[in-house]
């Protein structure tokens, strides 16, 4: 198989760079000063056991690859960049007369449950990916992985359930490439757990890392964690509960320290902190306030952080804007 990282930022620069290692024939696709820098002088990556400079092959989009049997391509962006992805490369040229969309697997490895409905309304073969995965990118062409001694824990399975031969080859490459890769015929329910985990990501990003530890930014974790919580028990839906996942993951994924210094924030801190202009929160908060709507249960506090999130990137404003305090009075 031939990887194709579409994204080589933190998610997508670690999965390739570690299957790179690994043996497996990668491309990551990249955009800006991030790809002049891969082209230049291939990923840089960054982790608790060394840095490696790594002479994986770049490209800007679709036209650059020509696709072939065996590919498989892994999107690894932000959930508010998917469609017009999805659109790029789903009718590309695959070999034999075919196009991307019907004979090349894709594999959504991002936050959020909304990526793989979007992917299956074009491609035939998608697959979930849950992406437990300390990472960081700030720079051109580096990347910090400070997961150990694994490098993160990916769930994988065929959308919207099943495995199959595919997935089954995917989840041992990623094995043999310093992931724990359980695959699982119900990875929905894996993702929903980890949207749970992920509704704090705005919290971090308008409020700072320390904040979440103050009373009220523990206040506003639980109460925004609550929604959601009403939510899934409206409309049924399952996931996959800490314990479960704590006991997945084990010891086997920590976050350790690269080059002395330990991870900062996460990836909508990371984007705030890049002054990105957008952030993923429609597909996190967004999707509880979705489905709240949907159903009649109210999700105040996951709507406020979701307009506050949008605001922020808009406005290019650095993480630490606001206090939970402050937040939890918009939202009575």
């Amino acid at each position: 198989m031939r990887y194709i990282i579409i994204g080589a930022g933190a998610v997508g620069g670690t999965i390739g760079g570690c299957l790179f290692q690994g043996g497996h024939d990668v491309v990551l696709v990249a955009r800006g000063p991030h790809l002049d820098a891969l082209r230049a002088h291939g990923l840089r990556l960054a982790t608790p056991a060394g840095t490696y400079q790594l002479g994986i092959r770049a490209v800007g989009g679709p036209a650059e690859v020509g696709l072939r049997e065996g590919d498989v391509l892994i999107l690894a962006v932000k959930g508010q960049h998917t469609a017009a992805l999805l659109a790029e490369w789903a009718w590309q040229p695959a070999g034999a007369g075919t196009v991307a969309a019907e004979t090349v697997p894709i594999v959504c490895a991002q936050n959020g449950v909304a990526n793989e409905g979007f992917a299956l309304r074009l491609f035939r073969q998608v697959y979930g990916m849950c992406v437990w995965l300390p990472a960081t990118h700030l720079e051109p062409g580096m990347v910090e992985s400070q997961g150990t001694p694994l490098a993160g824990m990916l769930p994988v399975g065929r959308y919207p359930s099943g495995a199959g031969p595919v997935i089954e080859r995917i989840g041992a490459d990623l094995a043999s490439s310093r992931f724990l890769a359980p695959v699982s015929d119900d990875v929905m329910r894996w993702k929903y757990g980890k949207l749970l985990s992920n509704l704090g990501n705005s919290i971090e990003a308008l409020c700072g890392r320390e904040a979440l530890h103050g009373d009220d930014g523990r206040e506003l974790r639980h109460r925004t964690r609550a929604e959601a919580l009403a939510v899934f028990a409206a409309v049924g839906i399952g996931y996959a509960s800490e314990d479960e996942i704590m006991a997945a993951r084990g010891g086997q994924v920590r976050a350790g320290e690269v080059n002395g210094s330990a991870r900062a924030g996460g990836s909508s801190w990371q984007s705030l902190s890049r002054g990105t202009g957008t952030i993923e929160a429609d597909f996190l908060n967004g999707e509880i306030v979705l489905l709240g709507r949907e159903h009649g249960v109210p999700a105040l506090l996951n709507a406020t952080l979701q307009r506050l999130a949008n605001q922020a990137a808009r406005e290019r404003e650095a993480p630490g804007s606001i206090t939970p305090a402050e937040i939890l009075s918009l939202a009575t």
